[in-house]
């Protein structure tokens, strides 16, 4: 009886060693370090390499001669996102093009139309120019106060003022870099449930998510996606709210996800803050961050352990080049959109944590740059 019971304990030790073994083989499809059987991953494409970026612009030679305004979105400088990659580019023409007077604004959640075209307004009447608009939020601001200061060079980022000449939109391909990261979310999950959280449900934001949702189901079609919003369209507080954002991510990791993309501005680093308190050595949860390299924000570095990747949205390279073709007199050098061809969108490597999928991810670029891959910039219903 004894030996009998014995060989039964040894007979199921052996099982569970044969189950456990088959959930620890790996992906299906391509490489990608823990990955679950359970997500049925496609091969990467195959494919010419993505083709170097073309060269930066020329420094302006006046640019010493220039007044730089700067009217910020809500978080402003410090939001560790957007605002922060905008003065960057700011910063760098200081640094390196010889800017030496400047001036910085920034909105208020919830402020009047009055207030946001008061505040260009005020840097117009001081002398400043170039003024560069921060975010979507100024279209109306900008297309009343710019016809009225035909003198004044004008950039809007997000956004366009059509049929105001002295106006230069600065647009990026947010869909392009977010397929490339939602790829990334796809080769690493280990649960084959990931999610998005944007910060105010608008057609910009949602460009965002329709890259990042069609890049994972690139890689793996059954992927399950949570999807959050902070806030409706026309309350931009979702992008300056950081316990709506852990809220949000910590729903979507209780509902299964363990890799979060966060595109809500300053409320990305709640986002990033629960992922942190989630994550442990058995169970890792991880954030991708937005617009800026989040990895080496200064204000995230208490939670870069978690940040896997970052999709970079070349702001910081679109205000620099944009004040450089106002010193030189060429805005018309501007590209009409900031996409992967021209490297004004992508993602960050930082922490090495993507390292392993990068062939994979390069691949999907190449696709993208040749157009065999179109992405949608509006999420698939």
């Amino acid at each position: 009886m004894r030996r009998a019971t014995v060989l039964t304990a040894v007979l199921l030790a052996a099982a569970v060693a044969l189950v456990g073994c088959a959930k620890d083989s790996g992906s299906t499809g391509s490489a990608a370090s823990g990955a679950s059987t359970d997500c049925k991953r496609n091969p990467a494409p195959t494919g010419a390499p993505a083709p170097a970026a073309p060269p930066v612009a020329a420094p302006g030679t006046n640019a010493g001669a220039l007044k730089v305004g700067m009217s910020f979105d809500v978080g402003g400088r410090g939001d560790a996102s957007f605002n922060d990659a905008a003065a960057a580019g700011l910063d760098r023409a200081k640094a390196q093009l010889g800017v030496a007077d400047s001036k910085e604004l920034t909105a208020a959640v919830g402020e009047s139309e009055d207030a946001t075209s008061g505040r260009l307004r005020q840097l117009v009447s001081g002398g400043f120019n170039p003024v560069i608009a921060v975010g979507f939020k100024y279209e109306p601001a900008v297309e009343a106060v710019a016809p009225t200061a035909p003198n004044v060079k004008f950039a809007l980022i997000d956004s366009t003022a059509d049929g105001v000449p002295n106006v230069t939109p600065l647009l990026f391909a947010e869909q392009e870099g977010s397929f490339l990261v939602g790829a990334a979310a796809a080769l690493k999950t280990k649960t084959c449930h990931i999610g998005f959280v944007g910060g105010v449900q608008t057609p910009l934001i949602q460009k965002f998510e329709a890259g990042f949702k069609q890049g994972a189901k690139a890689v793996a079609p059954d992927i399950k996606i949570e999807t959050s919003y902070l806030s409706q369209a026309g309350d931009l507080s979702g992008f300056n709210d950081p316990a709506k954002g852990q809220e949000a991510t910590k729903g979507e990791m209780d509902a299964g996800a363990d890799i979060i993309y966060a595109a809500a501005g300053a409320s990305g680093s709640g986002a990033f803050r629960a992922i942190k308190a989630a994550s442990t050595a058995q169970n890792p949860k991880w954030g991708i961050g937005v617009d800026s390299d989040q990895y080496n924000d200064k204000t995230l570095a208490d939670v870069k352990d978690v940040i896997m990747t970052s999709m970079v949205k070349r702001v910081d390279v679109a205000v620099y080049d944009y004040i450089s073709a106002v010193a030189s007199n060429n805005v018309a050098s501007i590209p009409k959109v900031f996409d992967l061809k021209v490297d004004g969108v992508g993602y960050a490597t930082s922490g090495g944590f993507v390292n392993d999928i990068k062939g994979d991810l390069d691949a999907y670029k190449a696709q993208i740059i040749n157009g065999a891959i179109k992405v949608s910039t509006t999420p698939a219903q």
